[in-house]
């Protein structure tokens, strides 16, 4: 009995040395292990954090008696849970700053002043008087009351260069928010600021088109744009991105020429060359007026071409200076009746600005109907008929309405009455202050 109590105290020692070899091999190769992981994983900084918990006695301790249980326990492996993986926070998206700003603005508006935002008159329209020269009283009393979207000067508003610059600084300074102070410097016979002696002429737009050199309408753009902005506008109409056509009085010599492929070219240069330097520019006459052969100041003007001839000629041209980014594009007072139906102008058509202009083109920016004061409307539309029906058609803002006063209560009231929603107002607004807000952000 003796001998074989010997023999089973001997055989529980062996096993127990053993499972104590079997133990410090089981850690040996744990240590192994994650000290290479630590140096694949963590470089120095691993390392140093394993012999930190190594040295750490408490930690040792512990992990000596749970090895020490697990050799006195049965040989079942105990069970070890997956580290669970730390789920990182999901990227926020980019903040789209300047729509914030824009909303931030158009909230803190009236219903009255969004409405008022929706038109560029003149600033004898806006005050009453005959001739302005200047901004004081009378302008910051009336953009008070009135804070049109933008002003639109010509030459009877300009005598010298001192006295632009602080006219319009000083409307910049009385408006709510900011203006477009806006002119129709085309370089040629449309030019009041080069015609009014302040800087050189930048000459006919058909004069560089038959140049064949796009460039040159890059630099026409820079340097139209670069004196206009020193002055103090901010927006021009211009580019004609029209077509030449022979015998047509309305735009002659102020498109860049006859072809639609060298006229897109030029069109796309002038616009980055204008919008480069600060000053938005506006593409006109869409859809096109160069095979009209009336003005729309003498009465209706109409013509018979079809969505498919338009779109293989007159297009392209405004195609491009979409995709050159041009802030504007302004509607004619053009008739198609054979895209229409009837003869209802082209600034008052919700076929040719929504469907057309928006849908087809994808033009996102500002829509601004031609002048509103001419015979083409006058002759059978009130001014606040005029007003409503372009707003209600896709357009954005009104160009010199016959009588502001009426066509911006006319609006006010269809806004009132829900002829137009005020989302749409909204919209319109959107897009507007993206234009005007957007060199505020840093």
């Amino acid at each position: 009995m003796a001998g074989r109590e010997i023999n089973q105290e001997e055989m529980e020692r062996k096993i127990y040395r053993h499972k104590r070899r079997v133990r410090n091999q089981i850690i040996s190769y744990i240590v192994i292990t994650v000290f290479l992981a630590a140096l694949i994983a963590g470089g120095v900084i691993g390392v140093r954090k394993l012999m930190a918990m190594i040295n750490d006695k408490k930690q040792a301790e512990e992990l000596q008696k749970q090895l020490e249980e697990l050799s006195e326990g049965d040989d079942t492996p105990p069970a070890v849970e997956a580290p669970q993986e730390e789920t990182e926070p999901e990227p926020e998206g980019e903040t789209d700053w300047l729509e914030n700003m824009v909303n931030d603005t158009i909230a803190g508006m009236s219903l009255e002043d969004r409405v008022a935002g929706l038109f560029i008159i003149t600033p004898e329209a806006l005050t009453g008087t005959d001739t302005v020269i200047q901004a004081g009283d009378t302008t910051r009393d009336c953009l008070a009351e009135h804070p049109v979207g933008g002003l639109i000067y010509s030459s009877r508003n300009i005598r010298d260069e001192a006295q632009l610059k602080e006219m319009l600084q000083n409307t910049r300074s009385f408006s709510k928010s900011v203006p477009f102070l806006v002119v129709e410097e085309e370089g040629g016979e449309r030019s009041p600021v080069a015609e009014s002696g302040l800087v050189e002429n930048a000459g006919k737009m058909s004069d560089i088109g038959a140049g064949m050199d796009p460039e040159a309408a890059r630099t026409a753009g820079s340097t139209i744009g670069g004196y206009l902005s020193g002055y103090g506008f901010n927006v021009n109409l211009a580019p004609v991105a029209d077509l030449l056509v022979e015998g047509n009085s309305v735009v002659g010599e102020r498109a860049f020429g006859a072809d639609g492929g060298t006229v897109s070219a030029f069109v796309s240069a002038f616009v980055e060359g204008s919008q480069g330097s600060g000053v938005s520019a506006c593409l006109k006459y869409f859809p096109g007026l160069g095979d009209a052969q009336a003005d729309a100041t003498a009465g209706m003007i109409t013509s018979e071409k079809t969505l498919e001839e338009l779109t293989g000629t007159n297009f392209p041209a405004y195609q491009a200076g979409i995709m050159s980014g041009a802030d504007f594009v302004m509607v004619s007072h053009l008739s198609l009746p054979n895209i229409t139906g009837d003869n209802t102008p082209a600034s008052l058509s919700g076929k040719m600005i929504a469907e057309v202009l928006r849908g087809q083109l994808g033009f996102q920016g500002i829509v601004i109907t031609d002048a509103m004061n001419v015979a083409a409307i006058t002759e059978y539309y009130t001014p606040d008929e005029a007003a409503v029906k372009a707003l209600q058609a896709g357009a954005d803002m009104i160009l010199m309405p016959e009588d502001y006063g009426q066509a911006y209560q006319g609006v006010l009231d269809a806004v009132s009455s829900g002829a137009i929603t005020q989302e749409q107002v909204d919209e319109s607004l959107r897009r507007i202050f993206r234009v005007k807000l957007r060199d505020r952000l840093e």
